[in-house]
């Protein structure tokens, strides 16, 4: 079938990826386009952006701060994935269920005021920032996978246990191996999730660094530039992350992309 730039301004059509970069590369260059005829005088533009990204990295130890952020993000999301997924595994059992919807409500509390009580169970500190970003993605994690659980047709059990399977044998092929592809794209949602709570949580206990206290200590001076440059820096990183997510994604679980292309 022949797919042509028309196919872009139609809806419900499928187009070529070579178009689909190009619509890419359109929409960001009208982005940049829109920043540089910006009527707002204190906007930094994007040559002030690059040259104050240039000197953060070179003078004011940038990469390092990138690191400690990265370790974080990664640390929680450790803690994320076992908590998120023994919970929502659990909700095979009756008697675990309440308690894992009272973990996915805990999701509409603010983590701003649960400061004081990490801050006793931890000691502060980076102890502190790694329990407050994981109980933040938990519970969305939790609510997400808990869900893909109960979803599981019915039948699959029963199909098993027709050919002779136990419970545990149950629980690994249908729901642990059964579940993966669609554990690891919620894995994927958490870590964009945590990434945008990242600099709020680095912000709380600052003795460690890292890109959230590096950005309030330049805003806190009005440094415009360097302010952006940070955030371009951790929406860079974060588009990354996001890349590498899904080729482990589409790596693990192969079937789950040839399951979307024939859809």
């Amino acid at each position: 079938m022949n797919r042509t730039a028309l196919d872009a301004v139609l809806p419900n059509r499928v187009i070529d990826p070579g178009i689909a970069l190009g619509l890419v590369a359109a929409w960001v260059a009208l982005g940049i386009a829109v920043w540089f005829l910006s009527p707002f005088a204190t906007l930094p533009t994007p040559g002030q952006v690059g040259a104050a990204l240039g000197d953060l990295w070179l003078h004011a130890g940038l990469a390092q701060e990138l690191f400690t952020t990265l370790r974080l993000i990664l640390h929680s999301l450790a803690w994320t994935v076992v908590i998120a997924l023994l919970l929502s595994y659990a909700t095979v059992l009756p008697a675990v269920r309440p308690l894992v919807g009272a973990v996915s409500k805990l999701r509409f509390l603010g983590l701003t005021g649960l400061v004081i009580p990490f801050t006793l169970m931890t000691g502060g500190g980076y102890d502190l920032k790694v329990a407050l970003l994981a109980f933040g993605m938990t519970t969305y994690f939790v609510t997400a996978m808990a869900q893909v659980v109960a979803d599981i047709p019915r039948d699959q059990f029963d199909h098993m246990r027709t050919l002779g399977a136990g419970e545990l044998r149950i629980l690994w092929e249908v729901v642990i191996l059964g579940t993966a592809d669609k554990a690891l794209d919620i894995l994927r949602q958490n870590l964009a999730i945590g990434w945008t709570m990242i600099t709020m949580v680095e912000g709380i206990s600052r003795a460690e660094g890292g890109l959230g206290a590096v950005i309030l200590n330049e805003n806190k001076h009005f440094k415009l530039p360097e302010v952006y440059a940070i955030m371009v820096l951790i929406l860079l990183v974060g588009l990354v992350l996001d890349y590498g997510m899904g080729l482990l994604s589409r790596t693990v679980c192969p079937y789950a992309e040839l399951d979307r292309v024939r859809r």
